[in-house]
């Protein structure tokens, strides 16, 4: 988590922070649900304008491994955040949050459907565990503070009119939580969305990017 980012040289200088540096050889086979790459880096950036939600083609991007790389220290407005190790895996199930999945089940849902979607959540809480507490995460479900980030990313592709689209093929690649080491954020949520067939191809210049905070 923060620091520099490590790049290839000649890479271009990144416009936004570095926030996490991710090992994919460290990564559990299927421990995503994501088709991530099997080995190299994956490096995490993020525009930190709060309400910010759209493509960001510079937000991801992956270091094959053996690349040649340094340490790039570049000025971006914020950072670079204090460096630390996360040596801690967590593997779990995670439910959706309620609204969001009586959303994306049922078509303007009821507030029957809203309360059945409550129920399914202790349900799954109560077979999974809860989750602890966490900064970076990598799939699962979005946390839903004002919108829901992968139906805004699913919307907006839906906007353009494409037919030969298909949005439910949307994935959330990552999510971070600003800590206190970064009060001057203020608890803001970054999320990094993908289509699931554009992850495969490591075509990460489709990233859509989503900044909330409660």
């Amino acid at each position: 988590m923060g620091g520099d980012p490590v790049l290839p040289e000649g890479a271009p200088d990144p416009c936004h922070p570095l926030i996490a540096r991710v090992d994919c050889a460290l990564l559990p086979q299927g421990a995503t649900g994501l088709p991530l790459p099997s080995a190299g880096h994956l490096l995490f950036f993020a525009d930190l304008e709060l309400g910010l939600h759209g493509p960001m083609r510079d937000a991801v991007c992956h270091v094959p491994a053996g690349t040649p790389a340094v340490v790039r220290r570049v000025e971006t407005g914020y950072g670079p955040f204090e460096p630390q190790d996360m040596r801690t895996m967590w593997h779990h199930l995670s439910p959706p949050m309620p609204e969001s999945f009586a959303e994306a089940r049922w078509d303007a849902p009821d507030d029957e459907e809203y309360e059945l979607a409550e129920e399914l959540e202790s349900a799954w809480t109560h077979v999974g565990g809860s989750w602890p507490t966490w900064t970076f995460a990598l799939g699962a479900h979005p946390v839903v503070l004002n919108d829901d980030p992968l139906l805004l990313a699913r919307d907006d592709e839906s906007e353009t009119g494409d037919a030969a689209t298909d949005t439910g093929d949307w994935v959330l690649l990552a999510t971070w939580r600003c800590g206190e080491q970064v009060r001057e954020l203020d608890s803001r949520v970054v999320s990094w969305m993908i289509r699931r067939q554009d992850l495969a191809c490591l075509r990460f210049d489709r990233v859509y990017g989503h900044v909330d905070r409660a």
